[in-house]
């Protein structure tokens, strides 16, 4: 019998909290709620959740703090943030720190439990057989060890990276949409109603690592009203 997947909540709130808990329950999940920012992370440490749901406004430690800590030791761990603050430069700080989703409040619960259940299916990802990836002269990326090289930088990827680079890499032979990669790459459906600047972050993010001028890309290129490409060599 397969286990449950494991969700811990970082929640100060009580009412969410518990309503949380019940939610998710209720859909076949094992929950852990916690209401204090250090402990939060502290359980998230301990590396047996499958996901964790990080508030951002929490007593001891906020959640921007503790996703950081969190990908400091763990680059794969599942993390959605929930905020009372929509403003996109808290949506782009929190992604940009390596939360895979960032939902305001308030929020759908049909709409979370469907948030979730893309992030895990989407984290649950095999190590494939190593592959190398080149980007012209400079770049040499090992996408079973989430590693690479840019001229004498080392770089270091998180799966959900790896995971859109492979995708990319795999029909470079055409601009890859945005909703495509939203589906194949974090398996929200193509007509679900989801607001999200995770592509774009993450796009970007990318950028930063492999290109020697991100603000002019050389391989992770934008094709204009069309997608995403990545140029092999």
């Amino acid at each position: 019998m397969n286990r449950k997947l494991r969700l811990l909540v970082i929640e100060d709130e009580i009412a969410i909290s518990s309503g949380l808990r019940d939610v998710f329950v209720y859909h076949g999940y094992d929950v852990a709620c916690v209401a204090d920012g250090r402990a939060g992370l502290e359980q998230a440490l301990t590396g047996t959740y499958d996901l964790v749901l990080l508030d951002v406004m929490l007593p001891g430690l906020d959640g921007f703090a503790i996703c950081e800590q969190i990908r400091a030791v763990d680059r794969d761990q599942p993390i959605i943030m929930l905020t009372a603050k929509s403003a996109d430069e808290e949506t782009i700080h929190g992604l940009s720190l390596g939360a895979d989703d960032y939902v305001a409040k308030p929020f759908s619960v049909a709409q979370l439990v469907l948030r979730v259940q893309a992030v895990l299916r989407r984290s649950r990802v095999g190590v494939e057989q190593a592959q190398t990836l080149r980007l012209g002269d400079a770049v040499e990326i090992d996408t079973a060890n989430l590693s690479g090289r840019r001229g004498d930088e080392t770089l270091a990827f998180t799966r959900r990276e790896m995971t859109i680079l492979e995708y990319l890499a795999a029909h470079n032979e055409r601009p890859v949409p945005r909703d495509e990669l939203l589906n194949k790459v974090w398996g929200y459906a193509r007509d679900a109603d989801l607001e999200t600047r995770t592509v774009d972050i993450h796009i970007a993010k990318l950028r930063r690592k492999i290109e020697r001028e991100p603000a002019t890309p050389e391989h992770l290129v934008t094709v204009r009203g069309a997608g995403y490409r990545l140029l092999l060599d």
